[in-house]
């Protein structure tokens, strides 16, 4: 009785699910719940043969305290700064950074963030070692302070390395949106396409793509960090039009908040989706811009020129 209790309960959930999100049978849904992983689950994955515990935080901060065992990327390891900030590396640094830490094509990568970065910096390895083909690459939800409160122990020691050989593949396009592809849609806009503003309210009203919609990254995760539920993605980005039928180009600033929605769409099991990894630093300085009297750019103030600030994503 209990089971069957248990079964009905599954299959109401479902049809529920399907009823408010439109995702059922024949969706365009992927497999979901690969990418992100919970703080109480990493220890016993650790356990695994050549599996390797990243920390994304700065390095001074890494040495004053991670997670035992982890090896520490920045994100300065894996971006180049010219000519706009934060542009993801070639794949021959890629393949150097990860290779130096012990990480080969066979390697499980579990990422975890500071306390503070909301999953940006561990979202922007997951979608950069996707982006050259790796898919065996996890985000833990909540970073560091998750790991903390699960259990897992902290040192200040960094641990021993067997360096490994790393060779990425080719970037997959299909996961990069470039200049071009964004210029395209403000021209000649596609009703199944649709930009994606994950910055803040304030930075959207004071200039965006001409287009886009905003959903602010923060909607992803709770005030603790941790990524909501696939329920929780799915609902708030289907009110909001963003179905897994579109093919949705990404951005923000420079493309590390992008980043974080990204990995919570494709966990969630949007497939059809790119990162535009120039982003609003590129496209507010040299995009196609409308006539004034088109009022397409919708803006209150200039295009920022100046060059982001480290830490701004």
């Amino acid at each position: 009785m209990k089971k069957a209790f248990i079964a009905g309960a599954v299959i109401l959930a479902a049809v529920v699910l399907t009823l408010v999100t439109g995702v059922g049978p024949g969706s365009e849904l992927a497999a979901s719940g690969h990418y992100i992983i919970e703080a109480e689950d990493v220890a016993k994955m650790l356990k695994g043969d050549n599996v390797v515990l990243v920390d994304m935080q700065e390095s001074g901060v890494y040495a004053s305290g991670h997670i035992n065992g982890a090896v520490n990327i920045t994100r300065d390891d894996i971006v180049v700064n010219t000519p706009y900030p934060n542009l993801v590396a070639p794949k021959e640094q890629v393949a150097e950074v990860l290779g130096s830490r012990g990480i080969d094509n066979e390697t499980v990568v579990i990422i975890y963030d500071a306390d503070d970065s909301k999953n940006m910096d561990a979202a922007r390895l997951w979608w950069t070692m996707l982006l050259y083909g790796h898919e065996n690459v996890m985000v833990v939800s909540g970073g560091f302070e998750a790991l903390k409160r699960a259990g897992l122990s902290v040192s200040s020691e960094p641990p021993a390395v067997i360096t490994k050989v790393y060779e990425p593949g080719d970037a997959v396009y299909p996961l990069l949106a470039t200049l071009e592809d964004v210029e395209e849609q403000v021209i000649n806009p596609k009703d199944n396409v649709i930009l994606l503003d994950t910055r803040t309210i304030d930075e959207f009203n004071r200039g965006t793509i001409p287009g886009a919609v905003l959903v602010d990254y923060q909607e992803n995760i709770f005030v603790d960090g941790t990524y909501r539920p696939i329920q929780h993605i799915l609902l708030n980005y289907k009110q909001k039009g963003i179905t897994a039928d579109k093919e949705i180009i990404i951005f923000c600033t420079v493309s590390v908040r992008g980043s974080q929605t990204f990995l919570a769409l494709y966990n969630a099991g949007y497939r059809n989706i790119k990162l535009y990894d120039g982003a609003w630093a590129e496209y507010s300085d040299v995009g196609f811009m409308p006539q004034a009297d088109d009022k397409l750019l919708e803006t209150e103030d200039p295009a920022p020129q100046a060059p982001v600030a480290p830490g701004c994503s």
